[in-house]
């Protein structure tokens, strides 16, 4: 049996609001934050609670996309499309208004991005050059979440409407509708090796649907209290987390799903508020998790076999 160990290493501070989404950068210790307060702010595992100022913008940040092949930052900023932020000179070099609704989500595949609003839109944007190309009205309620699977390839789109979409992104045809969720669908993952796709919503249910059996139901998991708000893999994709409205993380394997660990206030000094997003890093496997409290904690997260 896995023993967990896992200690608090650092709390990172400086956001006014709460703490939405967090983005990876080219680099494994560094990353984003976008939260309530507009900002963006460049945080270095290395160098703790040393956050830099990227933009401040005028409206709520939902949505962070690290684009590597141009080393640019999208940024889903509420009611006035994207922003395309160079972090290293720390300025915006591009825009792009195409809706007047909170973006959500947004991802990429090969030359084309992908956005999910408010509206329940799917964007379509060019990126060579930058364009808005197309889009579909998927639900009637928001678009909250978007995952690619470079080897169905498929994209998985998680609707208030209560469902998962999938969509061949040859034509965007819809594929399959999962409709077994209960309420809003927060987040979907596809797992490394691109067999599993994973869920978690306002139903506070953990889903994993087998991807090659046409996604058949393996299993459906209580796996929170409240909403389930965000899953992230390991890096060596053996292992995931889920946080919650319920203000805790919980540490889970991928062979058997087997929940390992809570995190939480009470055991390990965890947020006291709903844990928003969580980026587990490859740099010494760090785990960062934001929060409405307006803090990030960075946790070390050690797995002994």
């Amino acid at each position: 049996m896995t023993k967990v160990i896992v200690s608090k290493k650092e709390t990172y501070t400086g956001h006014n609001d709460c703490i939405y989404t967090l983005e990876r950068s080219q680099y494994p210790h560094i990353f984003y934050s976008g939260a309530g307060d507009g900002m963006v702010v460049q945080w270095d595992l290395k160098n703790p609670d040393k956050g830099q100022l990227i933009a401040k913008l005028p409206n709520s940040i939902y949505g962070l996309h690290f684009l590597e092949k141009v080393n640019l930052l999208a940024v889903g900023h509420n009611y006035d499309g994207l922003h395309f932020l160079d972090c290293d000179k720390k300025k915006e070099v591009s825009s792009l208004n195409f809706t007047d609704a909170a973006i959500f989500d947004i991802t990429t595949f090969r030359d084309k991005m992908y956005v999910g609003d408010g509206k329940g839109i799917l964007h379509v944007i060019g990126l060579n050059p930058l364009k808005a190309l197309d889009k579909i009205k998927v639900a009637e309620k928001s678009v909250r979440c978007l995952a690619v699977n470079e080897v169905s390839n498929e994209l998985a789109i998680g609707t208030s409407d209560n469902t998962i979409l999938i969509m061949n992104l040859s034509d965007l045809s819809l594929k399959y509708t999962l409709a077994d969720h209960k309420n809003s669908v927060f987040t979907i993952r596809y797992s490394p090796d691109s067999q599993l796709l994973l869920s978690g919503g306002r139903d506070a249910h953990l889903k994993i649907w087998d991807v090659k059996g046409g996604y058949v139901l393996l299993e459906d998991i209580v796996a929170h209290m409240y909403a389930i708000n965000n899953i992230a893999f390991s890096p060596d994709g053996k292992h995931f987390v889920t946080c919650s409205m319920d203000k805790s993380i919980k540490v889970w394997n991928v062979e058997r799903f087997k929940l390992l660990k809570v995190i939480d206030k009470a055991r390990h000094a965890g947020h006291g508020t709903s844990v928003n997003k969580l980026l587990w890093s490859e740099y010494n496997n760090l785990l960062a998790s934001a929060s409405d409290d307006r803090t990030i904690s960075i946790w070390d997260i050690e797995l002994n076999n």
